[in-house]
């Protein structure tokens, strides 16, 4: 299969207008309890935001907050310029994975997977630069900034690469993860074609003609105004009931992780963002998705499966009726959200999209002798790495 770069503007270099005169103001917010006007604001930023991402929207964020978060752990960062600018949950850490380096990060969970800030277009480079600068006064900002989970090349990383060469300091990609996504002009039908090998979709067609046998297979999705509800019990359910469930990893294994996402569904589905799809047999769900739709992107959130139709694959069958998504005229692409290499996306979807994790140093002789020894540190595994992958 050949794969392609994502042909959609959140995967191109863009140009990056000149940074303002006057800077945004920065603001530190109580991220716990935010008053309804900044929630409102905030939604309406992700409307205009440069960058499409669910994960930074208002209503995932306090959602993770709420049952998430540690507490005093986060502080809730808003830039401002007569309107909202840019908003961005932060938190310090003592390490930057096994390396013992304190570092500001941008806060982040397990079941968030896009770490790309909602900033307003075109004003990428003057949210970076009043906030690097905000962070090189705070005391409470311990070595250096770390921002985990950008689109490598989008217009927030190139917005952050301008602000740091404006202040005369390297934004250095540290590491990347190419991951499956979805973007094309064709047909599913057209899609599933040119994507899957010609024999790869000859054995899918039979394992949909064997389940069906087994009696009547349907394909529902959440409709207008549908109670999702009944849908995420399901869910739960269904995911619980696997392997999931099993290792304790499932969702409803633990109160607050439930609690997150039956918060998080409640938001998306307030907000317009959420799609529910069922693959069903004689009515009962063997196979779930969780899609966030946030034109002109859509996120894959969640996928279950019922274990004991294995045989059958209804993971890649609702992958493959997921297709449809090329039929909207308001959706150009969806991210997949896994791991990179997944075997079952991987083997569906054509294009890959890159996310990158990015170092800056901050102001001050401490911080950036910690940032240089962490760089060091991550370089030198790398090469060692790639020393260890030639040998034979």
């Amino acid at each position: 299969m050949q794969l392609r770069a994502m042909p959609c503007p959140v995967a191109e270099i863009v140009p990056v207008p000149h940074l303002a005169a006057a800077p945004p103001r920065i603001r530190e917010r109580e991220p716990h309890g935010i008053d309804p006007a900044l929630l409102a604001e905030w939604q309406a930023l992700a409307g205009h935001a440069s960058e499409p991402n669910c994960f930074q929207e208002p209503w995932f964020v306090r959602a993770g907050l709420a049952h998430l978060a540690t507490e005093g752990d986060v502080r809730l960062i808003e830039a401002r310029d007569g309107e909202l600018i840019g908003v961005i949950p932060l938190c310090v850490r003592s390490s930057l994975g096994r390396i013992p380096a304190p570092n500001v990060q941008n806060w982040r969970h397990h079941n968030d997977f896009l770490g790309t800030p909602l900033i307003r277009a075109g004003r990428e480079a003057d949210f970076w630069a009043a906030l690097l600068a905000y962070l090189d006064e705070a005391p409470w900002a311990r070595g250096f900034f770390h921002l985990n989970g950008l689109v490598e090349g989008g217009a927030v990383h190139a917005g952050l690469s301008a602000a740091a060469a404006a202040l005369g300091r390297p934004a250095a990609v540290v590491q990347r993860q190419k991951r499956a996504a979805l973007a094309s002009n064709l047909s599913p039908e057209a899609y599933l074609e040119q994507t899957v090998r010609k024999k790869k979709r000859k054995e899918l067609k039979r394992l949909a003609a064997r389940l069906a046998e087994l009696g009547s297979v349907a394909s529902r999705t959440l409709a207008p105004g549908e109670d999702w509800r009944p849908w995420c019990d399901a869910f739960l359910a269904l995911e619980r009931s696997g392997w999931k469930g099993r290792n304790g990893s499932a969702l409803a294994c633990a109160p607050e992780r439930e609690a997150f996402f039956r918060d998080a569904l409640a938001g998306a589905a307030a907000a317009g963002r959420l799609q529910l799809r069922s693959l069903e047999l004689d009515g009962r769900p063997i196979a779930m998705l969780v899609n966030f739709l946030v034109p002109p992107g859509s996120f894959s959130f969640k996928i279950a499966f019922d274990e004991d139709y294995a045989r059958f694959s209804p993971g890649v069958l609702i992958q493959i009726d997921n297709l449809d998504i090329l039929s909207r005229g308001d959706i150009g692409w969806m991210d997949s959200c896994a791991a990179e290499n997944h075997p079952m996306i991987d083997s569906l979807w054509g294009e890959r999209r890159t996310i990158a994790r990015v170092s800056v140093p901050l102001r001050g002789v401490r911080r950036r002798l910690i940032y240089t020894a962490c760089r060091l540190v991550e370089d030198g595994w790398a090469r060692a790495k790639r020393i260890l992958r030639r040998r034979p």
